[in-house]
């Protein structure tokens, strides 16, 4: 994989152009229980995932994947991940997280979050 870290830049400016417009979905449905699981785990809401969102830089890529779904085969993700503190909703305080975040920015310049949610395991990043 060859990626110039000025298409990263390019794409998480699309990115945050829809963001910032309201032109954005994240998912938050049955086949995405770890998604669901970090707003039942921490104390953050639409609004602190939209400001994490825009808080990314192309040092946080990770990765640029194929996407496998029938049907959407010529769909590109982009996968980055985030270190950010969250107040646990059970715990004893604030702890630092580790998110994994997935993007679909489609040709309509509306971007699915298709993941949003604690890393399973630790990602390695393009360019650091």
């Amino acid at each position: 994989m060859n990626i110039d870290v000025k298409d990263i830049e390019q794409y998480l400016s699309e990115v945050k152009e829809a963001v910032g417009n309201g032109r954005y979905r994240l998912d938050r449905n049955s086949r995405r229980q770890n998604n669901i699981d970090l707003f039942l785990d921490y104390v953050i809401d639409e609004s602190k995932a939209k400001d994490i969102i825009l808080s990314l830089a192309a040092v946080d890529f990770s990765a640029l994947l194929q996407n496998e779904h029938k049907g959407y085969e010529h769909e590109r993700l982009y996968v980055f991940g985030k270190d950010v503190v969250l107040l646990e909703r059970n715990g004893p305080g604030e702890k630092k997280v580790s998110l994994y975040i997935k993007f679909n920015k489609l040709e309509n310049c509306f971007v699915i979050v298709v993941s949003f949610h604690e890393q399973k395991y630790p990602l390695t990043y393009y360019f650091k």
